[in-house]
């Protein structure tokens, strides 16, 4: 009977597999019973978030010795389960939620990313001498949705794991900066509880965040800052297109712009992650569904982070000095005073 079993098509893959899927699934599912509690909740501190942080904990102690059986699971969370999560995201957003914001929130949503971005590559790798790797994934997450901005950009810029913890680590630390700050700022600012909601929305780096900050304000800062956010989401699958375009126009090999096209890497979980939404917008799955969905797209996520978390050694981050966290620092001041420039002059457009 036994060995009928082991002959079964999958057993072996299973045999594999399961113990680093389950080990780094268990990490994940901590992470979300602490995401709950209520100092870490008061924190905005995400289940994604708590996860590459045991995952980095438990890597660093408990993990090497476990490494030999666990192994092949854990990467196989950090690579497909990864780009499942990024398509599962796309039930979080929808695209009525334009319509919502109208132009203003649309424009200012491009002109953060865009701006946000494009800083992060130019101070990071000529002033901080940063790799492209690096200040890539750390102003992907600054710009756009933190850890799963990060993580989705990851399989395009091919970030090691250390790289990956690195950037995450900045958007934890200046995304909870944010929380303390910004309502300290709000009765200084001048803006209306919708416009302080836009400005949150546009510059703070998580999704949890951004709740947080715009719920302590009130109702209508708390819905355009979630809605804006979700603008920001959206650029996420356009956003790791034209990177993996630019990557490949970047290659010294491609010349021309037809040989650049046959060395772009589609991103197909970034064009599923467009059809999950669209999906969504049409309404036809209950909510009680699309609930589901994102419960399990939670946990693919995090057991996605969990996964890098015990691949990314101590030693690793030490190399990695303090450069990265100065250009999380400068993101962090140009999201809040560029950011309100950025607002204030969309607002005057219009």
């Amino acid at each position: 009977m036994h060995s009928i079993v082991t002959a079964l098509p999958g057993f072996s893959f299973l045999r594999i597999q399961a113990p680093g899927l389950l080990f780094a699934a268990l990490l994940a599912a901590l992470a979300a019973l602490l995401a709950q509690w209520g100092p870490l909740a008061q924190l905005g501190l995400s289940a994604m978030t708590l996860a590459i942080a045991l995952g980095m904990l438990v890597g660093n102690t408990v993990f090497p010795r476990l490494s030999s059986r666990t192994g092949a699971g854990v990467d196989l969370a950090r690579s497909m389960l990864l780009r499942a999560g990024i398509v599962l995201y796309g039930f979080r957003i929808s695209l009525h939620d334009i319509g919502a914001v109208g132009w203003p929130g649309l424009l200012i949503a491009v002109a953060m990313v865009a701006l946000t971005f494009s800083l992060a590559l130019w101070v990071g790798t000529r002033w901080l001498g940063l790799d492209r790797q690096t200040a890539a994934l750390i102003g992907a997450g600054s710009a756009i949705c933190g850890a799963a901005a990060v993580m989705a950009t990851q399989p395009v810029v091919r970030g090691e794991e250390h790289k990956v913890s690195i950037a995450v680590a900045t958007v934890v630390v200046f995304g909870t900066l944010s929380m303390l700050l910004y309502p300290l700022l709000y009765p200084y600012m001048g803006l209306s509880e919708h416009a302080f909601g836009l400005f949150a929305g546009s510059t703070i780096h998580e999704v949890a965040q951004v709740v947080a900050v715009g719920q302590t304000i009130g109702t209508a800062a708390a819905n355009g800052a979630v809605v804006e956010k979700m603008l920001r989401v959206m650029m996420l699958a356009p956003f790791l297109m034209w990177l993996s375009f630019r990557s490949a126009s970047d290659n010294k090999e491609a010349t021309g712009l037809k040989a650049c096209w046959k060395q772009v890497r589609i991103p197909w979980f970034a064009v599923l992650f467009i059809l999950t939404s669209a999906v969504h917008s049409l309404g036809v799955i209950p909510s009680d569904l699309i609930a589901r969905f994102v419960q399990l797209d939670t946990l693919l996520l995090s057991t996605a982070m969990a996964a890098m978390g015990l691949r990314t050694s101590a030693a690793s981050l030490r190399r990695a000095g303090v450069q990265p966290l100065k250009l999380g620092a400068l993101l962090f001041i140009f999201l809040m005073g560029g950011g309100y420039l950025v607002n204030a002059a969309v607002f005057l457009m219009f």
